[in-house]
């Protein structure tokens, strides 16, 4: 019994009926243009200008709710006073962001999505004119039954006998199950609303298509975001440890040395934290004002922060590097910059070989360090995965690794539809190459 009650003490429920009886208020200037054609028709029966009221009535309402207009306003609505989870709507076709695999631009809702808001608006304004009659109809007897006010009665026939209520006691039991039942009443016509609200003003199925399109986007999105901010960082940690010791060793002995190493951590540092600013910007959803894009143009400047880091780098660089461009040059760039990094990281020592030759059909980049006395960790070509371990060569106790570089740089490779392959090269050598195709096949 309490529980069946629960729903006419929560405020909710008559937040429901309001929004329901907004809707019949909002259908009284249509009912009056409904009117007309049935009083221009006098010489009709009375059923019949009834019946054309009501249909003239119907299709302004469906005009009105064929509207883009009505349904967000709709949609505003039912969130806020029917408390239904509804997205905002989604204009197919016509989203700045591109056009899911397999999805035209410009694609058309399926008609039986496009009538889904006027049925919608259709029900609204029934269930809302048939709650606000009845619940009215039993509110004014709950108020004016008990004690005779207004000296209002009620009567009930049933089966020839007739039962009336006038005052005493039974007016206020008789009033009291009145307005019970007004309240049940606004509850039943919330209930019908938030049961029919996410089926007719939901997403439609071509608006979940846009919506998973927009999300699979997004997703792509953080995950190369992910990748840049894991290349980025990690070079640059990986960098400026070394460039500090270095500076701490010659601090006393080689004052300028250890002063420029200084410069170039503080250059590192900023160019990171640009990287990081950019990044964590996009995953707030605001846009930053600058993105930081690193391409093969700045390919000397990393090499030379590698040098004041201590290492030994020698370039081999052959073709015209400024004709790369875009995303072919990015990538060109972090794919050098992770795999330096692991240089610095896990190499013995030594000359750090990098190698870019561009050429008309293919950009090759490579890098190629020395290692201890281990074999390194050999790498599957096709997925960047580890398939061995080693005692671990050089610095591997200074600089822990996740493990997602190579497999990062694997999968970034293999977008781009080009080659991978990494793995030892002898027996204390490590090499990395990478191939990239100029032009995408067909």
């Amino acid at each position: 019994m309490i529980k069946g009650l629960r729903p006419l003490l929560r405020r909710s429920t008559y937040a429901g009926a309001l929004f329901a009886f907004c809707g019949v208020l909002a259908s009284l200037p249509l009912l009056s243009l409904a009117l007309l054609p049935a009083l221009a028709w006098r010489s009709a029966p009375e059923s019949v200008q009834f019946v054309v009221a009501l249909l003239v009535w119907a299709a302004l309402i469906g005009l009105v709710g064929l509207a883009r207009t009505t349904r967000r306003v709709l949609v505003l609505s039912a969130r806020r006073l029917l408390g239904v989870a509804l997205p905002e709507p989604v204009a197919v076709g016509t989203s700045t962001s591109p056009p899911a695999r397999g999805t035209a631009t410009g694609a058309v809702p399926p008609r039986a999505d496009r009538w889904r808001t006027p049925l919608w608006l259709l029900l609204h304004v029934a269930v809302g004119w048939t709650g606000a009659l009845a619940g009215g109809v039993l509110l004014f007897a709950g108020l004016t039954l008990p004690g005779g006010w207004l000296d209002a009665e009620a009567g009930l026939s049933l089966f020839g006998r007739t039962a009336r209520v006038s005052g005493g006691w039974e007016s206020w039991v008789v009033g009291l199950g009145c307005l019970l039942l007004a309240a049940a009443v606004c509850a039943g016509v919330t209930k019908v609303l938030r049961w029919t609200a996410p089926r007719l003003l939901g997403p439609s199925s071509a608006e979940r298509l846009a919506l998973a399109a927009e999300r699979e986007l997004r997703l792509a999105e953080r995950n190369r975001l992910a990748h840049e901010l894991h290349d980025s960082i990690g070079h640059t940690l990986t960098t400026t440890t070394i460039q500090a010791a270095v500076a701490g060793e010659l601090m006393a002995t080689d004052p300028v040395a250890a002063r420029a190493a200084l410069r170039s951590i503080e250059e590192s540092a900023r160019a990171a934290l640009e990287d990081l600013d950019y990044v964590l910007g996009v995953l707030r959803e605001r846009e930053a004002e600058t993105a930081p894009a690193r391409t093969l143009a700045d390919l000397p400047e990393l090499l030379d922060r590698l040098r004041h880091a201590g290492a030994v780098v020698e370039p081999e660089l052959s073709g015209d590097l400024t004709q790369v461009q875009g995303t072919l040059s990015r990538a060109a760039y972090r794919i050098l910059q992770e795999g330096l990094t692991n240089a610095m990281r896990h190499g013995a020592g030594g000359p750090i070989e990098v190698r870019v030759t561009a050429t008309p059909e293919a950009l090759d980049v490579g890098v190629v360090n020395a290692t201890g006395g281990g074999a390194g960790i050999a790498v599957d070509a096709r997925t960047g995965s580890p398939s061995g371990t080693s005692d671990g060569p050089g610095r591997r106790g200074v600089f822990p690794t996740s493990g997602h570089g190579l497999p990062g740089l694997a999968e970034r490779v293999r977008l781009l539809h080009g080659e991978f392959d990494a793995g030892p090269d002898g027996p204390r050598r490590w090499r990395l190459a990478v191939r990239l195709p100029v032009r995408l096949p067909a």
